[in-house]
């Protein structure tokens, strides 16, 4: 049975770029029961704007008669810091104010998330960890944990990532933030700020997230349309979801985390820091996502003792790490056997 807890820390976090948290809760969920060694813990780490419960989003992998059974494992995953889905994000109340923190909330970077994620392990007792996994930027979080903590996974997956957010990621992300800032809204100190700017920050997002070839297969014109076409509802459409599930302030945390990540900071080359990286690892890419192009994920795998790389042919860019579920299982039951 799925779970859902919280964890509360009742003490400053001091952040890498010098600010930090009063106090921190972290939102998580459990599905499956801890054996009686510990030895069973999967831990998840979702992608931007997901949530703490990947059996909604990765239900293919996560699940009963899934690779991943929580009748087998324990299965863990912690709702980001920064995001709203139960964690301490922007629109919680600052203890030392009294009210939400709004603009006044601190950058997070991928290791200050890692950071989050120890205080949680130790509070919970688990010294060693089964299997990491996780996508794009919860690839990026179970990049860094590993490297941070290679005696602590045996075994670490990971989806449509990088050891380094690339110039081209943060240009998409800044276009978003551009977009959010835009909006008349976002000088105002409520929920609801830059509620509209996020609509199409999420619509530019899209466009990195899949491909020409997808819209042509999914978005396709009627002959002798002139107006009202697929494409453009699509994205007004997405813009929407998002406007009713999350909030901007968040996206713009969120967004200036993923642009923050480089495993090899203070840790000399890209090289030196991922051969710190001891667990067996998996990584697989999608052969047509753009925004976190294939190379990035051979790179990783040649870079990473131990490695195994695996590319999976999908026209659903990057987003494929979400869709090709069938693909992905049969990879990793072939890497696990």
């Amino acid at each position: 049975m799925l779970k859902y807890h919280t964890f509360h820390h009742h003490a400053p976090i001091h952040l890498e770029d010098g600010e930090f948290l009063p106090e921190l809760e972290l939102g998580y969920t459990t599905y499956g029961e801890l054996n009686e060694d510990k030895s069973n813990v999967v831990w998840v780490c979702h992608a931007f704007t997901g949530n703490a419960n990947p059996s909604d989003w990765w239900a293919g992998l996560i699940g009963e008669n899934r690779v991943f059974n929580p009748k087998e494992h324990f299965v863990i995953c912690v709702n980001v810091p920064g995001s709203h889905y139960g964690s301490t994000n922007p629109l919680s109340v600052n203890p030392e104010t009294g009210v939400p923190f709004f603009f006044s909330f601190p950058m997070l970077t991928i290791r200050d998330v890692i950071q989050c994620f120890e205080l949680l392990r130790v509070d919970l007792g688990i010294e060693k960890i089964d299997t990491l996994m996780g996508g794009s930027l919860g690839g990026q979080q179970a990049i860094e944990w590993a490297v941070s903590k290679p005696d602590l996974f045996d075994n670490v997956i990971l989806f449509s990532t990088n050891a380094i957010h690339s110039p081209w990621g943060i240009a998409f992300n800044e276009s978003q933030r551009m977009a959010i800032a835009s909006d008349p809204t976002w000088q105002e100190p409520h929920e609801d700020a830059g509620k509209e700017g996020m609509k199409v920050a999420r619509s530019i997002a899209l466009l990195s997230y899949r491909n020409y070839e997808t819209y042509n297969r999914t978005q396709s014109r009627d002959e002798g349309q002139i107006n009202f076409f697929r494409a453009s509802t699509y994205q007004s459409y997405q813009g929407e979801k998002i406007k009713k599930r999350f909030n901007a302030y968040s996206y713009w945390v969120l967004s200036r985390m993923f642009d923050s990540h480089d495993v090899s900071r203070h840790r000399g080359s890209m090289a030196e820091a991922l051969s710190k990286l001891t667990a067996k690892t998996l990584v697989i890419g999608i052969s047509s996502d753009m925004l976190f192009p294939i190379s990035e994920q051979e790179r990783l795998g040649d870079l990473i003792p131990n490695a195994t790389f695996a590319k999976i042919d999908s026209t659903y860019g990057h987003d494929g790490f979400l869709i090709e579920f069938e693909e992905m299982t049969n990879v990793i039951k072939a890497w696990q056997s």
